[in-house]
């Protein structure tokens, strides 16, 4: 099983739902002089789009080359189109990814913004109002939506840029020339430092090279746990490696900690909860978040691996969409993070076994029903899913 490739000396700045992304995220851009790569799920039109997209266009009014991505069926398409009208007039190229489902069923699902090679922000937000829910702008969250993100700087943002380029040039269609002048602009760009010496990983799942990358880093950080793991996830229906993995390092002692998020996709709560009892009798401890909206996809293990990005712990995010996640190898880090996750914690409602020793056989029929139907799905469209 191949290893994250760790790079040393970055300065890695994790960063709590939109309140704290978008401020840093906007000076970013605003300070840009070079160029500015943007790429995300979700692009809203509301007044957190709107700021957004209207730092990215005084950009390239000021000669900055922007380029943006967004995927067609999470910005939906009407947005898509007004945001290309927008760009279009302000100078920013812009791209929709896999409108129609002319490539495939695939989505870019990753949350990446690299400004002048010199800072990254990756996590799990997509541009739109915490307070709103992510699939009803019209709803209104009970408390802001619960996500993260990390901020970037130091020799791992090259590693993002050239990734960030990559993708630009896989969405459009680029001639030999036009390949040749972005790799021109890459070199021109000054290359950045940090005196931090935190050791970070930028790890993508795609479809041709890296179709187990982030899940194989979750598996590997999980088979050394050695004390514990923290895992949170808005959507959590792994593969059997991945869900034996956690049950094997509960029988081993290490404890295991599962925040899952519920409330938004009923279906899927349900397949959540039919992998309950075995995680439960292997020790696992398991709580559902119900404050707001969960959408935060991180873990922390031992003392010093955490992980941030955009990939679910389920079939599309582990087997079929394009993700990114940071990995961050510090004890600092780790420890922050950690605190974040056993708040979170503290605001769920415990999952108990004798709940489900006495589930009615009905809806215990249900939760399996749901599980089978999931994974016939998920073997049609995500191939390595079991």
């Amino acid at each position: 099983m191949r290893a994250v490739n760790l790079i040393a000396h970055n300065e890695v700045t994790l960063l709590e739902s939109g309140v704290e992304l978008f401020p840093a995220m906007i000076a970013a851009i605003e300070d840009a002089q070079y160029d500015i790569y943007f790429e995300t799920y979700i692009f809203a039109d509301d007044d957190t789009g709107r700021a957004v997209e209207g730092a990215l266009i005084k950009a390239a009014q000021r000669g900055v080359k922007v380029r943006v991505v967004t995927d067609w069926w999470g910005t939906g398409n009407q947005q898509c189109k007004r945001l290309r009208d927008a760009f279009v007039e302000g100078g920013v190229h812009f791209r929709a990814f896999n409108s129609w489902f002319r490539r495939g069923v695939a989505r870019t699902h990753r949350k990446v913004t690299v400004v002048d090679r010199t800072v990254a922000f990756v996590g799990g937000i997509n541009i739109n109002d915490d307070w709103f829910c992510d699939y009803d702008a019209r709803k209104r969250l009970p408390a802001p939506r619960w996500d993260f993100a990390v901020q970037v700087v130091g020799p791992l943002v090259s590693t993002i840029h050239h990734e960030a380029q990559a993708q630009w040039a896989r969405v459009g269609r680029l001639g030999l020339m036009k390949r040749i002048n972005l790799f021109r602009e890459m070199r021109k760009q000054p290359l950045p430092d940090s005196d931090k010496p935190v050791q970070a990983a930028f790890v993508v799942r795609d479809s041709l090279r890296n179709r187990h990358t982030i899940q194989r880093a979750y598996l590997q950080a999980i088979g050394r746990a050695k004390k514990s793991v923290l895992l949170v996830n808005p959507y959590f229906a792994p593969g059997h490696k991945f869900r034996k993995a956690l049950a094997v390092a509960g029988q081993r002692g290490v404890e295991v900690q599962l925040l899952i998020g519920v409330g938004e996709i009923w279906l899927q709560d349900m397949v959540a909860r039919s992998f309950y009892p075995k995680l439960l009798a292997s020790g696992v401890k398991v709580y559902e978040y119900r404050k707001t909206q969960l959408h935060a996809k991180v873990a922390v293990v031992d003392d010093d691996w955490s992980t941030v990005g955009s990939s679910n712990c389920d079939g599309l995010s582990l087997f079929l969409n394009q993700e990114a996640n940071i990995v961050v190898k510090d004890e600092a880090f780790a420890q922050t993070m950690r605190e974040h996750i056993l708040e979170g914690i503290g605001d769920a409602v415990p999952v108990l076994a004798e709940e489900f020793e006495h589930v009615s056989w009905i809806r215990r029929s249900g939760y399996e029903a749901a599980y089978f139907l999931y994974k016939m799905t998920m073997r049609i469209f995500a191939i390595g899913y079991a």
